[in-house]
C-alpha cells in the first residue's frame, strides 16, 4: 500500500469522527507495510485532554504489539500533530509522519497548535508554565533503585 492510501485512510476516520461530534483528527499507525492501528480523536467522549489521534494510536499499536517500542513505523495523521504527540512519536521510535492538514490550515478553524510550538520553543523557565527543579531534602538514588529493580 502506499502513502497516500494510508493518509486517505486518516482523513477519512477524521471526517468519520466529525460526523459522531467529534473533532477532525484520525489517524493511522503502520509498520512493515502494515495497518497496526487505527485511531480517532476521542477527548470529546472521554474528557481526557491526552485523548488525540496520534496518542490513541499509539497506545492501540503498543498494547497490539506487545511493547512501547514502535521503532520503524509510521504515523499518517489528518492534522499537524501537536508537541505532545510529536514528542511520543519520538519516544516510541516512530521513524516518520505524514499530515494532511497543517497549522496553517487549521489556523481559521482554532485548530493550529503553532502557538504551542512557539512556547515549546522557549527555554523551561521563560515559558508561561514554568518548569523548575525541586527534589527535596534528603531525597536520593530513585534511579539507581529503578536500575537495580530492573536487574
Amino acid at each position: 500500500m502506499s502513502d497516500e492510501i494510508f493518509m486517505r485512510e486518516a482523513v477519512a476516520l477524521a471526517r468519520s469522527n466529525v460526523a459522531r461530534g467529534g473533532r477532525p483528527f484520525g489517524a493511522v499507525l503502520v509498520r512493515d507495510g502494515q495497518i497496526v492501528a487505527r485511531a480517532v480523536n476521542r477527548t470529546h467522549e472521554t474528557n481526557d485532554p491526552t485523548a488525540h489521534a496520534e496518542i490513541e494510536a499509539i497506545r492501540q499499536a503498543s498494547s497490539t504489539l506487545g511493547t512501547p517500542r514502535l521503532d520503524g513505523s509510521t504515523i499518517y495523521a489528518s492534522g499537524h500533530p501537536c508537541p505532545m504527540c510529536l514528542a511520543a512519536m519520538h519516544l516510541t521510535g516512530v521513524k516518520a509522519a505524514f499530515f494532511a492538514y497543517s497549522n496553517e490550515d487549521g489556523e481559521a478553524f482554532g485548530l493550529s497548535t503553532a502557538r504551542v510550538y512557539a512556547e515549546m520553543a522557549r527555554e523551561p523557565q521563560a515559558q508561561s508554565l514554568p518548569l523548575r527543579r525541586l527534589r527535596p531534602a534528603g531525597e536520593a538514588g530513585l534511579y539507581e533503585e529503578w536500575t537495580r529493580k530492573r536487574g
